[in-house]
């Protein structure tokens, strides 16, 4: 039996409300209904209101109570994403919440006390694992194939919470971490042109390093730069694990990505390299269907992805790019935990330990590159 789509309101009048959740949730008419939007100033509720087709409120009580959506997206400039998730839950929102779930671990704390009290579903809009790539990735780990993953690594994969979320991923969400050692300084870089700012000029960049302990012996490895978004000099993406029986690494120049799987060889004597194969509706394109691996094992010669975004009927759904696809299965994940009353399939606790092990770095390097034992003081704030 066919189930009524989720009402869903908009909370916050960030750059995404517009550009990416309202279109996201329109194009999932079965599963979300977008039904209204809420900011603090009149005058941006109501441009995004006007934009997406929707009643606007600068009360969220009042747009509870006339609107009566089930789900918020909180939205919102990035310093406000905790006090805002605390009050979205408080109205009875089960919520999809942006990255960090919140700057400071007490604030994380309080959201996930509050959503407990009340019944609701917190997912995190922490993309970067769910991309396609990462799940054909994830899903030949799980497939056993590799064997256990003994050390991981975020090579500028991403920045902060998102780089160490790709770098849990490969060793496993369940994999508890230990301790942080941490490194942070600041270098001069010579004058170019940021993409972001849209300026050119002798900039200052951030590396942030880490070492994170993880229990059994299992290493994961950060590093990230400030300017990794938007540097030509600084254009190197990867991501990597080494494994009992193999290993993957990713090396990229922009979204130039190219992936290096491999097992090993009949006769154990050299790799044997996966092939990768996204699979469209035509040959020629179309949206994407399914990433399958090419592994070259005869027990298990083809492990595959599917994209649950995939037309019902070809040439009849949205052709989303691989951010797009990783952003709407947050928003999958927490239709279905509210639908069904289970877990969303990552959440807020997930989210959190992404956060602490950034704050563990952060406050490592600043003791000088001391271990920092895990976990945290929830009283920790973001450096």
């Amino acid at each position: 039996m066919a189930q009524e789509p989720l009402r869903v309101a908009i909370i916050g009048t960030g750059r995404r409300s517009s550009y990416l959740y309202g279109p996201l949730i329109n194009a999932l008419p079965h599963e979300t209904q977008l039904v209204s939007v809420w900011g603090r100033s009149e005058e941006k509720a109501r441009a995004l209101g006007e934009e997406l087709g929707v009643p606007h409120y600068t009360s969220l009580e009042r747009l509870v109570r006339e609107t009566a959506p089930q789900i918020g997206i909180v939205s919102v400039n990035y310093g406000a994403n905790g006090s805002v998730g605390l009050m979205a839950v408080e109205a009875g929102l089960n919520v999809l919440l942006e990255t960090p779930i919140a700057h400071r671990l007490a604030e994380a704390d309080a959201i996930i006390q509050a959503a407990q009290a009340r019944g609701l579903k917190i997912e995190i809009a922490e993309q970067f694992h769910r991309r396609p790539l990462e799940q054909i990735k994830l899903k030949l780990i799980e497939s056993g194939l590799f064997g256990r993953v003994h050390t991981s690594f975020s090579d500028f994969a991403g920045h902060g919470y998102h780089g160490v979320s790709v770098m849990r991923s490969y060793l496993g969400f369940d994999a508890k971490p230990l301790r942080v050692t941490g490194a942070v300084h600041d270098y001069p870089l010579g004058a170019h042109w940021s993409r972001l700012a849209g300026t050119t000029g002798p900039r200052t960049e951030t590396q942030e390093h880490a070492i994170v302990e993880f229990e059994g012996g299992r290493l994961g490895i950060f590093h990230w730069t400030s300017v990794g978004y938007d540097s030509a000099l600084r254009w190197w993406r990867s991501s990597r694990f080494l494994a009992e029986k193999g290993m993957g690494i990713t090396t990229g120049v922009g979204l130039d990505v190219d992936e290096r799987l491999s097992l090993l060889a009949p006769g154990g004597e050299a790799p044997l390299f996966i092939t990768l194969e996204r699979r469209w509706e035509r040959v020629d394109g179309g949206a994407l269907v399914a990433m399958v691996a090419h592994t070259g094992d005869s027990q298990q010669p083809i492990v595959t992805w599917e994209n649950p975004f995939r037309p019902a009927r070809p040439g009849a759904g949205p052709q989303w790019h691989d951010d797009e696809i990783g952003v709407a299965g947050c928003l999958l994940s927490l239709v279905n935990a509210v639908r069904s009353g289970g877990e969303p399939t990552y959440g807020p606790h997930q989210g959190r330990l992404d956060q602490e092990i950034v704050l563990a770095m952060r406050l490592s390097a600043m003791q000088g590159g001391q271990p920092v034992e895990l976990p945290l003081d929830p009283q920790a704030q973001s450096i």
